[in-house]
């Protein structure tokens, strides 16, 4: 069994003593300036570097479009984490960001047109959203009630189909776990040829999900958060939760990175 999620999403560093004498006033001011000055060099070399790397190979921000930067800085505060629960059926989902302007932008680059150097400002919201899905989890005694003998807490992803692989070549959203220090365990496969599920309705998405999942093996005391990366009609991640329920497991919580917002209810 693989890691526990929550000792993933809270590793805690030891605090170093100090070091510098309390009554060595001079000695730390030196210290402080220097160190200020050290982090203005460090961000004019970066600058530079990266000015220097547009001019061999021109690029422009998946985001807006500006040149000479692979995400501008405006676009990095638009993808900062915007958490907030969303409802698909009678499922919970967290979700890092709203999928439209900028994020729709950058997500899609990421995606589909191998903008990989997307994945830090990505991986951000993506794990807020699993770190709010944790907390909404159930306790550990109320857990015990769901899934008897418990073993931890997995992330699971929706598994690619074959041709996205051979199109990719990387998985998007175990990408963006990697790039925060979290392991998804590869618990659910592809079953039979899914169609791609743009430009299908509710019901169209629904249907060509449905048993399109299955579990590797058993997961009998096995409690996991489902992690995918859109939400739109919630139909991939409901079949996640049944295929995870079919093999005798527990879904505990729901994260994506973005959510498409809906212009109906129900």
């Amino acid at each position: 069994m693989r890691t526990e999620a929550g000792r993933l999403l809270y590793r805690r560093r030891r605090a170093r003593p100090s070091t510098t004498h309390p009554l060595a006033p001079s000695r730390t001011r030196s210290i402080g300036h220097t160190g200020a000055m050290s982090h203005r060099l460090r961000d004019h070399l970066a600058a530079a570097a990266l000015d220097a790397w547009a001019a061999l190979l021109p690029t422009s921000c998946s985001g807006c479009g500006a040149a000479d930067r692979a995400l501008c800085a405006d676009c990095r505060l638009a993808l900062l984490p915007a958490v907030h629960p969303v409802t698909r059926d009678d499922a919970r989902i967290w979700s890092g960001l709203t999928y439209e302007g900028v994020a729709r932008h950058v997500i899609a680059a990421y995606k589909d047109n191998g903008r990989t150097d997307a994945a830090a400002a990505l991986a951000a919201p993506l794990r807020a959203a699993i770190v709010a899905a944790l907390a909404a989890a159930p306790s550990l005694p109320a857990l015990h009630q769901v899934a008897p003998r418990p073993t931890g807490i997995e992330l699971v992803t929706i598994p690619s189909s074959h041709r996205a692989w051979q199109v990719r070549g990387y998985h998007p959203v175990d990408a963006l776990l990697h790039r925060v220090g979290l392991n998804p365990a590869p618990l659910l496969a592809q079953r039979g040829v899914v169609s791609d599920q743009v430009g299908l309705g509710r019901a169209e998405r629904a249907a060509n999900k449905d048993h399109s999942l299955i579990a590797r093996h058993p997961l009998n005391g096995v409690a996991v958060i489902l992690v995918d990366d859109i939400v739109t009609t919630g139909a991939t991640l409901l079949e996640a939760r049944r295929a995870v329920f079919a093999a005798g497991g527990t879904v505990v919580g729901l994260a994506a990175l973005a959510e498409t917002r809906r212009l109906l209810p129900g």
